[in-house]
């Protein structure tokens, strides 16, 4: 095969063969193939797309392209969360913990920030000393300890996806409804989890503007799931002004702190508990997302979330003390207040504009 004649054949609109995707993954992945040739290709799939053949064989090659984790010794059910991206979206951050609290194994492997949106590793990473850098042997004795580890992928963890979605982000094709499908399913999918729960974001702040597009996207996802054998249910939410009243690394992770401590924004917690009790269902933990909301709800009010967030800190070497000493985190300098001389209400956010500053 030559990879020219990959590309003119998607640029065509004409759908891979299992062969010669494995061809494209092989090679990217050994350094065969260069950047400015996988640039062109995954500007094809932009506009020609790719069929649900196309989409499970690619996320399965991207899946087992590297080393994958094997959760078998740790007892419990595996259910992991997963958004597609939205501005002021910590959502994971405090998620974690709190299904964590309820009784769940949430082997969660996380991104950065693509496009406009912010990646839970970068606002993380603003806790002093905090490493989502976790080798095999580490993650599999955080999860027994405490129940999540929210990392970022090693070299040997899907290297597939690692180089396909910094490229992605530079080329202008993140938008693409394959390639977010198989960038997801491979990383989630390769982390050990046996259940998955989608957070598809719709509005100007996601990459899925269209609510038609949102569910084009979920049925992609929740389809894969089930080609791959997994529980996957899907919620989409809305993302037309940036969710909560923080946006930004270390102010969402203030954030994320207040709603572990009972201080949470409403809307930022209906999403929360919306996702987090859906989680709670397909690990069997309760029989209805209702009840799962008051389990959570629980779990927050008793501190039992709050101390399981302070136990993955400890075990990915992050600082505690942030949680009851916000100054700890870092914050800009740079303060500039907008008032107006009468009262109103904002009417709309531009909020992907927001994300992008």
């Amino acid at each position: 095969m030559r990879m020219v004649d990959l590309i003119i054949k998607k640029r065509n609109g004409n759908a891979f063969s299992n062969e010669e995707i494995s061809y494209i993954i092989d090679r990217y992945v050994g350094g065969e193939i260069p950047d400015y040739q996988i640039s062109a290709l995954l500007m094809a799939i932009y506009f020609q797309g790719m069929n649900f053949k196309e989409v499970s064989v690619l996320t399965d090659k991207m899946m087992h392209s590297g080393e994958t984790m094997d959760l078998t010794s740790i007892s419990g059910p595996r259910v992991d969360k997963h958004s597609t991206g939205g501005v002021g979206d910590k959502v994971s951050i405090p998620l974690a913990p709190l299904v964590a609290s309820a009784g769940l194994i949430v082997p969660m492997v996380s991104g950065r920030g693509l496009g406009h949106t912010g990646g839970t590793l970068d606002k993380l990473e603003s806790i002093p000393g905090f490493s989502s850098r976790i080798n095999k042997k580490h993650f599999v004795e955080y999860l027994s300890r405490s129940g999540a580890v929210i990392a970022g992928q090693t070299h040997n963890f899907v290297p597939a996806d690692k180089q396909l979605y910094a490229l992605r982000d530079v080329t202008g094709t993140v938008e693409s409804i394959p390639l977010i499908t198989a960038s997801i399913m491979s990383k989630k999918l390769a982390s050990g989890t046996d259940g998955l729960v989608m957070d598809v974001k719709t509005g100007s702040g996601a990459f899925m503007s269209s609510l038609e597009d949102a569910r084009r996207l979920a049925d992609m996802l929740v389809e894969t799931g089930k080609f791959m054998n997994k529980n996957i249910r899907a919620v989409i939410t809305d993302m037309n002004e940036p969710l909560g009243e923080y946006v930004g690394n270390s102010l969402e992770v203030y954030e994320a702190i207040e709603f572990l401590k009972g201080r949470g924004e409403e809307r930022l917690g209906k999403v929360i508990f919306q996702l987090g009790s859906h989680m709670l269902v397909l690990g069997g933990i309760v029989n209805t997302p209702e009840e799962g909301i008051t389990l959570l709800e629980e779990k927050i009010k008793n501190g039992e979330a709050l101390a399981r967030f302070g136990e993955i800190l400890k075990n990915q070497g992050g600082d505690p003390a942030v949680i009851e000493n916000p100054e700890r985190l870092p914050i800009s300098d740079k303060k500039e207040v907008f008032s107006l001389p009468y009262s109103g209400y904002i009417s709309h956010i531009n909020t992907r504009k927001v994300g992008l500053a």
